[in-house]
């Protein structure tokens, strides 16, 4: 029976661990222990409803002789002892496409470069940021007029969708892995801070250049 160790966040983390939680008899596996982030309160009151061993800090995947990792929308960057630590595979769910957009804040770079088409991502986990080989991936249209809160809406429902269709496909290795730099594709990386820039309004703009708003 394979041993599984489950990292997570947010709503979405939980919806993702429910599902493997009540499946592992059919996929014959066991769920060992379960690391949450930050946001992870939702997380951390299901482990204490199911009695799931709760981890202190990543640290503590040596301890485990996991053969599988899963990651959802978890927020520390594993270092390569972590990822040794697992003996098949370590897999994030990244709810962007790639190699397009790598790091934080992709829905609003997404409807501010005017994409018509989005998506989310399976990868292969590794020292990097959403940089490893992609396992699986969902595309879906942008709906017209879409402002941030509804595209990340649309994220999550289908990173669920696909977190949940290929649970077993991972399990079992059912899949081929695709380097990223094989896709030909605009690729951008953000990170957490320059949202901050996207909130300010330049008044110079506003004013007509460098005028005060009367």
């Amino acid at each position: 029976m394979k041993k599984i160790v489950f990292l997570g966040t947010k709503n979405i983390g939980r919806i993702c661990l429910e599902d493997l939680y009540f499946r592992q008899e059919s996929l014959g596996v066991s769920l060992v222990a379960v690391l949450a982030g930050q946001r992870g309160e939702t997380i951390v009151e299901f482990c204490k409803e199911k009695n799931i061993k709760l981890l202190d800090c990543l640290d503590d995947l040596h301890t485990l002789g996991a053969d599988i990792l899963f990651s959802v929308q978890y927020d520390e960057i594993l270092k390569e002892s972590h990822i040794k630590s697992i003996k098949e595979m370590a897999f994030n769910l990244h709810l962007a496409p790639l190699p397009e957009y790598r790091g934080c804040n992709q829905f609003s770079f997404a409807i501010m470069n005017e994409d018509k088409e989005f998506g989310v991502t399976l990868h292969k986990l590794d020292c990097g940021i959403d940089s490893g080989d992609i396992v699986f991936e969902k595309r879906f249209p942008i709906p017209q007029d879409c402002f941030v809160d509804e595209l990340l809406e649309l994220a999550n429902s289908h990173g669920v969708e696909l977190f949940c269709k290929n649970l077993e496909n991972m399990i079992y290795g059912r899949y081929m892995l695709k380097s990223q730099s094989t896709i030909e594709a605009k690729k951008e990386f953000h990170l957490r801070s320059e949202i901050e820039s996207l909130k300010h309004i330049k008044l110079e703009i506003l004013c007509g250049g460098g005028g005060q708003i009367n």
